[in-house]
Formats: C-alpha cells, structure tokens, sequence
C-alpha cells in the first residue's frame, strides 16, 4: 500500500477525530440498538449478522449497510464488526464542539481491540467540507497514524491509484 504524504495524512488524522478514543465519552455508555429486516445469532460462536436495511445506532454514532456482522469474544465485548453496502456508512460527533465525521466504503470494519477503522473500495470520509478518498483507508485511532492508498487483495469496483484529498482553509478573522 503507497502511504499518503505526511500533510494528507496529518489532515486525515484531524479529519477522523471521529475514533473511539476521541469520541463522546458518554457514547460507549449508551445502549446499542440495531435495526433490520433480519437477524442471526450465533452465541456459542459470538457472531451475529444482521442484514436488509441495518441501522445501528449508540449515542452518536451510527453505522448503516445492506449487511452487517458483528463478532464478540468469550466475554461478550466486541472484537469486530463488519459493515457492507452500497455505500456502508458510518457516522460519529468527535466532541461536542465539532462537527460530524461521516465515512463511506463498500465494506467497513471497526477492530475494537486494535482501535482501527477500515474503509475499503470507495472508500471516502468527510467533516467540515473537507474530504478524503481512496480504494483503502485505514486509521489507527489509538496511535493517531493514517493509511491510505491502494487496497492490494481486494476486489475494487472502482480503482483509484491515488488518494485526493480537499481541505478547506482555516478563517484567521
């Protein structure tokens, strides 16, 4: 995977402030709740799949896609969950003082034990008019370090051997 350079990548950096770290805090307190036209449950092996329409909502954060899995581990705490769409999409207040970070792709997963988000094909993000795309972005929110580029191993709708990156400029008044 080519690495952005570092100005793209310290700009995406603050553009995905959106992390579980950086986050409301009072968000990890609330109540998940998912919505969809069905679901799977798989406690003996900590999987669920939830697909037709998905809506998962806690605080602010909500994740929708045509499919979504959800894997935990043996205490129940999420491990990984897996978002795919047309696009996936995924939304979340950094602080109350920002505005909302919304990410796109095809396939999004969230590895909670690693902290890391992955946008995969179409992969796009978004806050304050500034924007982020690529065929992959990965975000280590914990480590705050940015990957974005080509995603080698994946089958791409759309390729994009480069990232383009738009940021808006700061008002100084």
């Amino acid at each position: 995977m080519r690495f952005a350079n570092f100005r793209a990548m310290l700009g995406l950096g603050l553009l995905l402030a959106s992390s579980s770290l950086l986050a409301l805090p009072e968000d990890r307190k609330q109540p998940i709740r998912v919505q969809a036209d069905s679901a799977e449950l798989d406690d003996k092996q900590g999987v669920a799949v939830y697909r037709g329409n998905v809506i998962i909502t806690q605080g602010t954060m909500k994740i929708t896609g045509d499919t979504v899995t959800i894997t935990q581990d043996d205490n129940g705490d999420i491990k990984v969950f897996t978002s795919v769409g047309k696009p996936a999409y995924y939304e979340q207040l950094p602080s109350r003082n920002k505005s909302v970070v919304k990410a796109y792709g095809l396939t999004i997963q969230y590895f909670a034990e690693n902290n890391r988000i992955v946008l995969i094909d179409n992969a796009k993000v978004e806050q304050d008019g500034n924007t982020f795309l690529g065929e992959k972005i990965v975000y280590d929110t914990q480590r705050q370090i940015v990957n974005a580029g080509r995603a080698t191993g994946s089958k791409i709708t759309t390729p994009r051997p480069r990232i383009d990156m738009v940021l808006q400029p700061k008002n100084k008044d």
